[in-house]
């Protein structure tokens, strides 16, 4: 079951909303060909980037919470490339806002680019140019793609409410009232799918041209998904849910050291004895659409595999919850029946139990380890010491949940972990010359896989960090600028990639 993440390598965390461009928001656009040149030039491996899956304003933007497990997020779309495919002229393009460089501005890109989209809707209505290529897409897309497009298209028409709140016979998906909304709404749905089938046909270009310079990219998948979403609206049967569709049990994780109510997530819990009478049909599905999509799939909460915080959903808080046991064993077995190998990076942060890490050894999931959390305790045994890494794991300075290097040795990390810091170092260091020490000792370790967020490589500080989790505005907006991309940085890290055999 080798791939990619067993071999020695090393790469760069950087979501597609983070890149440069001109248009308000990363896209995938030129400058992202750009950054895969520059991964090149810098002799990396892997591409690693955040859920693609579209995001909504009312969660904050956050590529975590989304309305769909199969779609791509349409502000990816890039404004240059549908100019290069014909749905729209350069023309189009000039009357834009003057967007921030460095933030992303969420409404404002939204209200922009939904022109262009209606725009280039409209050429293809008249032109149908390309109805072979765009009716293919739909009826190899057409297990998630019709739900979906129903779901947001109904949506809008339902005054954007909970879909537990449309019309009973919508709610229930009965056939005949379906049937009807369909055909009043078929405009508006044809429409839905046209985006998707742009933001896929400039996704797997972008894939393809990653592929053939030897970048491999790791997507994410967050393992619950959204109660307002897509998925749960026609596939209610596989979560717990009640006779009306409402949430019966949410999911989150008990209380620990770090808060004293646990988390409430919120998401509905999935009905796993359901799941095995129906072979696990929705998550074959699942896991593989995303491994056409990437190379690699880091899940997000991989211990909900193994067994999960149930919590009753009236409750406030996560403190009275149970865990719950899940059949991974067959789960996993029947994956690999389907798939022959599971290039998998297990989120498996936080408490772990021996039961978890029993099933990561068993299918060979490497586990991550960051080296921002090893400096709280014992330096001799901490499982996040590079000293004490195995080579099965993947290792990072930080992920999108923690402060860069820098904004957290300057306001963050406590005097022991400074104090065992230095230790561990020989010496205190200079704080700009913090990030590219930890990023030597990562790239230096025995673990196979090394992924640095873009932030430390570049050295930046607190106000540049991607997410502050328990925050619910102001996250997911950092963007790099262009001229941090130089010649200089990519023969930094080519130099020290060549020097720790990756």
């Amino acid at each position: 079951m080798k791939t990619s993440i067993h071999k020695r390598g090393s790469g760069i965390l950087l979501h597609i909303s983070s890149l440069p461009s001109d248009y308000g928001i990363g896209d995938l656009g030129s400058k992202a060909y750009d950054f895969v040149d520059f991964l090149k030039a810098a002799r990396q491996s892997f591409w690693q980037i955040l859920p693609i899956n579209p995001t909504v304003s009312i969660y904050g933007n956050s590529p975590y919470s989304s309305s769909s497990a199969f779609a791509g997020n349409i502000l990816f779309i890039s404004p240059e490339g549908l100019v290069e495919e014909g749905w729209l002229e350069k023309g189009d393009l000039q009357t834009k806002p003057q967007f921030p460089a460095d933030k992303v501005d969420y409404d404002a890109v939204k209200a922009y680019k939904q022109k262009l989209f209606s725009l280039a809707y409209q050429r293809f209505k008249s032109q149908r140019n390309k109805i072979r290529e765009f009716e293919r897409f739909c009826s190899e897309q057409s297990s998630w793609l019709e739900d979906f497009a129903q779901f947001v298209v109904f949506k809008k028409y339902f005054s954007d409410q909970l879909w537990s709140r449309w019309p009973e016979e919508i709610k229930n998906r009965k056939t005949n009232a379906l049937q009807k909304l369909k055909v009043q709404l078929s405009d508006q749905m044809e429409e839905a799918k046209f985006y998707q089938f742009i933001f896929y046909s400039q996704w797997h270009r972008l894939k393809k041209y990653a592929s053939q310079y030897g970048i491999n990219i790791i997507g994410d998948i967050p393992i619950y998904v959204n109660y307002d979403s897509a998925d749960v609206w026609s596939h209610s049967g596989i979560f717990k849910l009640d006779e009306d569709k409402g949430l019966i049990y949410v999911a989150g994780v008990p209380p620990d050291y770090f808060s004293q109510t646990g988390q409430r997530w919120g998401n509905p819990v999935y009905d796993w004895d359901q799941l095995k009478k129906e072979r696990y049909a929705w998550w074959l599905h699942r896991i593989e659409h995303n491994l056409k999509l990437f190379d690699v799939v880091r899940i997000d909460h991989f211990r909900g595999f193994v067994d999960y915080w149930e919590i009753p959903a009236q409750e406030q808080t996560a403190v009275n919850g149970d865990w719950v046991k899940v059949s991974y064993d067959d789960f996993f077995t029947t994956l690999l029946k389907k798939f022959g190998s599971l290039p998998i990076i297990a989120e498996d942060l936080g408490i772990i139990t021996a039961e978890v890490s029993e099933a990561m050894n068993t299918y060979e999931f490497p586990g991550m380890k960051v080296l921002l959390f090893a400096f709280g305790g014992d330096l001799k045994t901490h499982p996040y010491i590079p000293d004490n890494y195995i080579k099965n794991c993947v290792a990072y300075t930080g992920t999108h949940d923690n402060n860069t290097v820098r904004g957290w040795i300057e306001h963050e990390a406590t005097d022991r972990e400074k104090g065992n810091l230095w230790e561990y170092l020989g010496g205190e260091v200079p704080r700009e010359e913090l990030p590219w020490e930890l990023i030597g000792l990562l790239m230096k370790s025995v673990a196979n896989t090394v992924i640095i967020p873009m932030q430390d490589v570049l050295g930046l500080g607190q106000q540049d960090r991607m997410n502050l989790p328990g925050t619910p505005s102001g996250n997911w907006r950092w963007r790099l600028l262009p001229a941090a991309i130089t010649s200089s940085l990519s023969k930094k890290v080519s130099q020290l990639t060549e020097l720790s055999k990756r």
